[in-house]
């Protein structure tokens, strides 16, 4: 299959199909962490870069063809190996899906395009939405994520409070850090400032432990880990 890829049993969604609405590293982010390596092409281009009906079809013939399997998914996860909200069709699909299945719908987003109004009205069919928050300073936000020059920190931090706004589902927040990157405590303070006023469900602490785009991307020790951990507060949990 072209598109759909597992299932993958994971620790935070359990089984989990997933569909990649990007070609492999078509992204507004080059982070210096991705396990996927460096992106191709940056842009922040919205378009139908993979045909929601071919994407669709193959899931409809995977859920008929592996009945039983099915039967164990907890999501069916829009993310894969390009930022999924540059696929301006996600909408439609998130809805087909929801007319053939009670599978719950996640979806796994950088974040970087929630500002705009019309990719949140996107995702309000969703059960799950997963956007990533590593850094709310400006010039940390540049070295991690090294985003698309029209992208701003400021405007993600905006789009994801109008999320929680206008979304009735579930967020879970992911904050990756890295080493002497994003995990001074001083950034991890104003982070904390930000994420009251997002309000998400859960706060999800990750550091790299695979290969990463960049050398020497190193995670955070488990001690750091776990006072990064006290300070977010309770919703906050290491994944």
């Amino acid at each position: 299959m072209k598109y759909i890829y597992g299932s993958v049993k994971s620790r935070r969604l359990g089984m989990s199909l997933g569909i990649s609405l990007a070609p492999y590293k078509i992204c507004n982010f080059d982070c210096i962490y991705c396990q996927l390596g460096k992106t191709g092409e940056l842009t922040c281009e919205r378009k139908e870069y993979i045909k929601i009906e071919d994407a669709f079809n193959e899931l409809k013939s995977w859920l008929q063809n592996n009945a039983e399997e099915a039967k164990n998914l907890n999501y069916i996860t829009i993310s894969g190996s390009g930022e999924p909200t540059l696929n301006i069709k996600i909408g439609e699909l998130i809805k087909e899906i929801k007319a053939i299945t009670a599978i719950a719908v996640a979806v796994i987003t950088n974040a970087s395009l929630l500002n705009a109004i019309e990719v949140r009205g996107a995702l309000l069919n969703a059960d799950l939405i997963i956007p990533s928050l590593d850094t709310v300073i400006p010039k940390v936000f540049n070295k991690i994520n090294r985003p698309h020059q029209n992208i701003k920190i400021e405007e993600i931090i905006n789009g994801l409070v109008s999320l929680r706004n206008e979304f009735r589902g579930k967020i879970w927040l992911e904050v990756m850090l890295v080493r002497q990157v994003n995990d001074d405590l001083r950034y991890i303070k104003k982070l904390k400032e930000v994420i009251e006023q997002i309000n998400p469900d859960k706060i999800q602490l990750n550091s790299p432990v695979r290969t990463t785009a960049e050398p020497d991307v190193l995670a955070v020790d488990k001690n750091k880990l776990g006072k990064i951990k006290e300070i977010l507060g309770a919703k906050c949990e290491i994944i």
